[in-house]
């Protein structure tokens, strides 16, 4: 007879991206509560979330304003249809990720972002991009562009067609039957080449703009999106802006984009857009692209694509209430001073046993171990090197998720100066415990 929880959700539940086969032989660590950059376990236990609960989690857990926007949101109504209907929330969060996208991104760029298309997550954000990108080409009576640039390890989401532009073998391999080919690209010298060999068969390129999430944390270097940009430009392709991950702050400006003034042509939102609350994306575009998908109905330009939970009035009324709290408390500006002190901590542990690697942008921090620091000669994914320092870290009370060998610090922006400390004291703790 089963009678706690840990054997309830070793019994009944299939978690992502983990192999089970362990998870059941393990004591599950089940979190009951949280507040600020903390997590509580049913056990009274706390550990500070230094991933914000996969990069999701901006202002942290319980926030007053995000907490009170969704109770109020729940005084009026839950969910209604976004087909054939609409609703306050939605409509006013459209026009402020519009004006917030046109203030950061172009004030002086012809090219804007006009449109918001709502889905669910990153990947149907992206997946609804992909479409879009597609379909726009054949209301251009340019059928034969069907094809899609995407980079070397790069992660997406795992609906298919953003597993198709993915490039994580990992993640991806398994279900390369199902996806369409994609062409891809190790550097820019070669999508340059690429382009003028194929652009009249290219719909769009896919980017992480200035760094690779899932991949391992890599930055691109500087000027490489803007380079993109043009180059996009120069042959008449589209550029996919997957800011999934880096939107709202993480690279220490709203959008990542805005750090080279690019305007991509379609813009994928998600994880921080509700502050880490519930789930919400959206998809930004031009003018252009929309009016391409308008026509009589018997055209049947209509852009086919929709879920049942699109533009959910709770998940509105939480980005609502994240955006205010970024103009009310200044989150950019206070942020500042908290990513140097992430890059400078990051920065002694170069020192440590191992260690080949600290990749450090915005708020996003990255620890990568090697049996070889010197020659960069890579752990066996099976000796799992970032799992073991992450077990680590949870004993110390610190949760992160590792990515193959390297650690991840990407805490909420609420954490505190001696919290953030004591994250990076229990990461080179962790590491010289699994590794000195």
């Amino acid at each position: 007879m089963m009678n706690s929880l840990a054997d309830k959700d070793r019994h009944y539940i299939w978690h992502p991206f983990t192999q089970m086969k362990e998870w059941i032989e393990e004591e599950p660590l089940i979190i009951e509560s949280g507040e600020g950059a903390i997590l509580r376990d049913v056990h009274g236990n706390e550990y500070i979330d230094a991933n914000s609960s996969i990069w999701t989690n901006l202002h942290g857990h319980r926030h007053p304003k995000i907490t009170a926007a969704i109770k109020a949101q729940l005084d009026r109504i839950a969910h209604s249809s976004f087909l054939g209907l609409s609703s306050v929330p939605a409509i006013v969060l459209a026009e402020k990720l519009v004006t917030l996208a046109q203030t950061t991104l172009s004030p002086s760029n012809a090219r804007t972002l006009s449109r918001v298309f709502y889905s669910d997550d990153g990947s149907t954000a992206m997946e609804v991009a992909i479409k879009m990108a597609l379909q726009y080409w054949q209301h251009s009576k340019q059928r034969h562009r069907t094809k899609f640039v995407a980079f070397s390890d790069a992660y997406h989401g795992d609906t298919l067609g953003a597993v198709s532009v993915g490039g994580i073998d990992l993640f991806h391999a398994a279900y390369k039957p199902l996806t369409f080919e994609v062409i891809r690209a190790t550097r820019l010298s070669l999508l340059q080449k690429l382009m003028e060999e194929q652009h009249d068969e290219i719909a769009a390129v896919c980017i992480e703009p200035l760094i690779q999430g899932a991949g391992g944390m890599k930055l691109w270097e500087r000027g490489l999106l803007a380079e993109l940009r043009r180059l996009c430009d120069s042959f008449g392709v589209l550029l996919i802006a997957d800011e999934v991950m880096t939107g709202f702050g993480r690279t220490g400006t709203m959008f990542a984009c805005e750090q080279e003034q690019v305007v991509p042509d379609l813009m994928a939102l998600a994880k921080g857009l509700t502050g880490g609350y519930l789930p919400l994306a959206a998809t930004l575009t031009t003018e252009e692209i929309f009016n391409a998908f308008l026509g009589d109905y018997a055209e049947f330009k209509t852009f086919f694509h929709g879920h049942s939970y699109t533009g959910n009035q709770l998940g509105c009324a939480a980005a609502l209430a994240n955006l205010q709290i970024f103009e009310e408390e200044r989150t950019l500006e206070k942020l500042k001073p908290k990513c140097e002190h992430l890059r400078a901590g990051l920065e002694h542990c170069r020192n440590l046993p191992h260690v080949g690697d600290v990749r450090c942008i915005g708020f996003i921090g990255a620890v990568e171990l090697f049996t070889d620091a010197a020659t960069k000669q890579p752990f066996p994914l099976t000796d799992r090197i970032g799992i073991k320092v992450c077990n680590e870290m949870r004993k110390r009370g610190v949760l992160t998720r590792p990515l193959g060998n390297t650690t991840v610090v990407m805490p909420p922006y609420c954490i505190t100066d001696e919290q953030l400390d004591r994250v990076l004291n229990v990461l080179a703790e962790s590491i010289r415990a699994v590794v000195g």
